[in-house]
């Protein structure tokens, strides 16, 4: 090809007009309960049929619908949460051990955020502003939370799918994150195909930095970042606009911010669009141990996010999966207590 032909082909793609950035979830691929047509007493009836669920779904469904979250109360046994919480500890007393990754939203770490823990002081780690990365994918027991019957029969309900586990995150201390939806920075291939589950592994006390939340707020328009409704390096809007646009719009229309108080064991899932976010810590010293996952359905994430073009390896409980983390494949399971529950 000759150089006028190349810049030819360059000046064509230029010409190209740039797609349209997306403003709104696509109707077309919105999970069925997000739908104007939502049957949700006709569904829960076929759903249920030869399960045994430790609550009413139609209720459930019908509460998610309107608010856009559920809890459930007594949902993971206190023991596992237990045995989670002391292979974090143990973690981070042995960090010089590990590869696993963290998150430090410390200004001293502004320019390396997200490093190996054998990396990071264990005073560090042991304080506020951390959140440990996929922790599951070294501990069985992470797992058997992550896809604990409870969680994924109501998840396979709202998406009338398979459910794929995508990510966790594991705080000692409250995050204090301003508001947010968790799709502009959680992004599944269908982006409304996606849910978290906040599970508490300790009773949450009201100076901790608790969990906020806007019950409706999954209806709201959705902000633009100047890009569309994604935060990325193009974006020309912060998360602080993003915050400060969901509080102003939710307050307009008259929902009312509630706190998470709940105890441990018992858990929060929440719509890829509800409103939410860390309130101030009032006491330091109080910790709010919390295991947070992300969801999506087989149908919108079918590969690793760090490995876009491979077959992931899974991992299958209770008919959903996780994918095994193709980077630290020598961590996988190092922690295996879990196996004997």
């Amino acid at each position: 090809m000759s150089i006028i032909d190349r810049l030819k082909g360059t000046v064509k793609q230029a010409l190209q007009p740039k797609p349209k950035p997306i403003t709104e979830f696509e109707p077309k691929t919105l999970p069925w309960i997000d739908r104007p047509d939502a049957n949700i007493p006709a569904f829960s009836q076929q759903f249920e049929a030869g399960k045994s669920l430790p609550y009413d779904l139609a209720e459930k469904l019908d509460f998610w619908q309107k608010n856009g979250y559920v809890i459930l109360e007594k949902a993971i046994p206190t023991e596992w949460i237990d045995m989670l919480w002391g292979e974090v500890q143990t973690l981070i007393d042995h960090h010089e051990d590990y590869n696993l990754q963290v998150r430090i939203d410390l200004p001293e770490y502004k320019k390396t955020p997200v490093m190996a823990v054998k990396d990071v002081p264990q005073n560090v780690l042991n304080g506020p502003y951390i959140k440990y990365m996929d922790f599951h994918n070294a501990s069985v027991v992470g797992k058997k939370i992550m896809l604990h019957k409870n969680i994924v029969t109501f998840l396979e309900a709202v998406f009338n799918d398979r459910v794929v586990a995508m990510q966790s995150l594991l705080f000692k201390y409250g995050s204090q994150q301003p508001t947010h939806q968790d799709f502009a920075y959680v992004v599944s291939e269908i982006p409304s195909h996606l849910a978290a589950a906040w599970i508490a592994m300790e009773d949450v006390m009201p100076d901790s930095g608790a969990l906020s939340y806007y019950p409706g707020s999954h209806k709201v328009q959705k902000f633009d970042f100047g890009n569309g409704i994604f935060f990325n390096g193009e974006s020309t809007h912060n998360p602080d606009d993003f915050a400060n646009y969901l509080d102003r719009v939710c307050q307009q229309l008259g929902l009312e911010r509630k706190t998470l108080l709940i105890k441990k064991g018992d858990l929060l899932i929440w719509h890829a669009a509800l409103a939410h976010g860390g309130e101030p810590i009032g006491n330091p010293e109080q910790t709010r141990k919390s295991f947070v996952c992300h969801y999506s359905s087989e149908k919108a994430y079918r590969h690793h996010r760090s490995r876009s073009n491979e077959e992931p390896v899974r991992v299958t409980m209770n008919n959903a999966d996780v994918f095994k983390n193709p980077l630290l494949p020598e961590e996988e399971d190092i922690f295996k207590g879990g196996e004997a529950l």
